[in-house]
């Protein structure tokens, strides 16, 4: 087993999540190209693979807009997985010739892969492997939220998808009785769903495991709030400021900033603080101890919000007109503490830094996140590498922001100046190159920082435009969606990444 990579020292990694693998079923998933991506990371020396969220998407694909804070996305099982384990035949699981190698196209993947899956439940029960040692572990392990999540699930498939607060008000509003009786109504789509979690468990703790014998670890992302109808919501509305009629008072959003006039309206039902408090943050520190069961490390995502969050009335058509409410400050922090000890967190701390937030990412000494793309609009910017503390964590971009080759091609047509200087000029002063890489001149940028982590979205090591961009805030569709191409990761690129690794102190691994 190799030694795994700290936060509090110097290492590099690469930003890339598993749906934009290659793979034969439309998608990337654990199977294996994700081995194929611990391998490359391996030879290039790199210690962390970090991703996005992985629980269950709707069909826009938005990881940050998930059903479960606990559960995994059935996107991400590995058909050919399930082919070695005898639950399916290679016929089954015949590649569409409507797929893409270029993007996920997401409602046609996730049909493919529903109907596989089902096709293996139907197996695997005739098997009477849900008898098997473990798989009855799997069901002690997560007691916490599975039961609750797959009856969640099963209901859903039975009223169309509908809305948990469109539901007939006894299963809306988890009436005892109404409950018992859906769980006897829905017992087939309730140990379908089961089967989905275990099978994402099992293959997700072979990666792991993989991963972490080459020296490798997982950095995953929690996202601060919850989408409204999921699982979490509706059997814990108590936590949740919501109407009798399951309907929100307010929801997240942020405010207002040089960036945009109405702020960002998100929709997130917000949580009653006081009553987690109450109940000793039990949900917050079941959340956290399953995220840290499949990842090394997390990144908190509107880290922000746990200081202070904007909160703006439900069915606002902007999120001009919210107000700041006060966040839960350093409780909830203690108490996952007391619980777990300490966590190799990472403070997504973009935005409105206030004083606040600051000392409270400080106080569990959470490293805060810096972004190069960010560094040469103005001289001594907080985001140039000269001023980032060892304990922050610097990106190039990260997947909210364009690739580095597609912002540099916008920033060279940007003419404003701040002392003179255009960001351009700036930029080759700072890289001290003309900048004809400039995706690696600024990798060459992080590696040097004094940030102990270094992390670089995979399109920026390939030097790919704006079109393999994965994300552009305040837009709905044509996200999330990149895919890339296989045998893209060539061992010339590996090399490189190597040398810088080791030239700036990065490698944690045995010499």
């Amino acid at each position: 087993m190799s030694q795994l990579p700290q936060l509090d020292r110097r290492s590099s990694g690469i930003l890339l999540h598993p749906t934009s693998l290659p793979g034969r079923h439309g998608s990337g998933d654990v199977g294996k190209h994700a081995y194929d991506f611990v391998d490359f990371l391996h030879e290039s020396k790199q210690a962390w693979w970090q991703m996005l969220p992985i629980g269950p998407v709707d069909g826009s694909g938005s990881p940050y807009n998930s059903t479960s804070a606990f559960a995994g996305s059935y996107m991400l099982i590995s058909l050919d997985g399930l082919v070695d384990d005898g639950l399916l035949t290679k016929s089954e699981v015949k590649p569409l010739k409507s797929f893409s190698d270029n993007k996920v196209l997401y409602p046609r993947v996730m049909k493919f892969r529903y109907k596989a899956l089902q096709i293996a439940f139907e197996r695997f029960t005739q098997k009477h492997k849900q008898n098997n040692k473990a798989f009855q572990n799997f069901l002690k392990e997560q007691k916490f939220w599975l039961p609750d999540y797959t009856l969640f699930c099963a209901i859903k498939d039975a009223n169309n998808q509908l809305p948990w607060w469109e539901w007939p008000k006894p299963l809306a509003r988890r009436k005892p009785e109404a409950l018992e009786q859906a769980r006897e109504d829905y017992a087939e789509g309730i140990a379908f769903h089961t089967f989905i979690q275990f099978i994402f468990h099992k293959q997700w703790m072979k990666l792991k495991k993989y991963a972490n014998s080459k020296g490798v670890s997982l950095i995953g992302d929690i996202p601060i709030f919850i989408a409204h109808d999921s699982s979490d919501v509706w059997s814990n509305a108590s936590l949740f400021d919501l109407k009798a009629n399951g309907l929100p008072r307010e929801v997240s959003g942020a405010a207002p900033d040089a960036f945009s006039d109405d702020g960002q309206l998100w929709g997130h039902p917000l949580y009653l603080w006081d009553r987690h408090k109450e109940q000793k943050y039990k949900w917050w520190i079941e959340r956290f101890r399953q995220t840290f069961t499949i990842f090394d490390s997390v990144r908190i995502d509107h880290f922000l919000g746990f200081a202070r969050f904007w909160a703006v009335k439900y069915g606002a058509p902007t999120a001009r007109q919210g107000k700041f409410r006060p966040g839960p400050g350093p409780s909830v922090f203690k108490a996952l503490n007391r619980a777990l000890g300490d966590m190799p967190i990472i403070a997504e701390d973009l935005g409105i830094l206030t004083p606040q937030a600051s000392a409270l990412r400080d106080q569990f000494n959470f490293p805060g996140m810096r972004i190069l793309q960010f560094a040469f609009g103005e001289d001594d910017s907080y985001h140039a590498p000269h001023n980032f503390p060892p304990q922050s964590v610097v990106y190039t971009g990260t997947h909210d922001n364009d690739t580095t080759i597609g912002w540099w091609k916008q920033t060279k047509k940007d003419k404003w100046k701040s002392n003179g200087l255009t960001a351009v000029q700036r930029a080759k002063i700072c890289t001290g190159t003309s900048c004809d890489e400039i995706h690696w001149d600024l990798i060459r940028l992080a590696m040097a920082s004094p940030a102990n982590l270094a992390i670089f979205p995979v399109q920026d090591l390939l030097g790919l435009d704006g079109k393999s961009r994965m994300n552009l805030p305040g837009t709905v569709d044509n996200n999330w969606n990149w895919r890339l191409q296989y045998r893209a990761l060539k061992k010339p690129t590996a090399k490189r990444l190597a040398g810088l690794t080791d030239i700036y102190g990065r490698f944690q691994g045995k010499k």
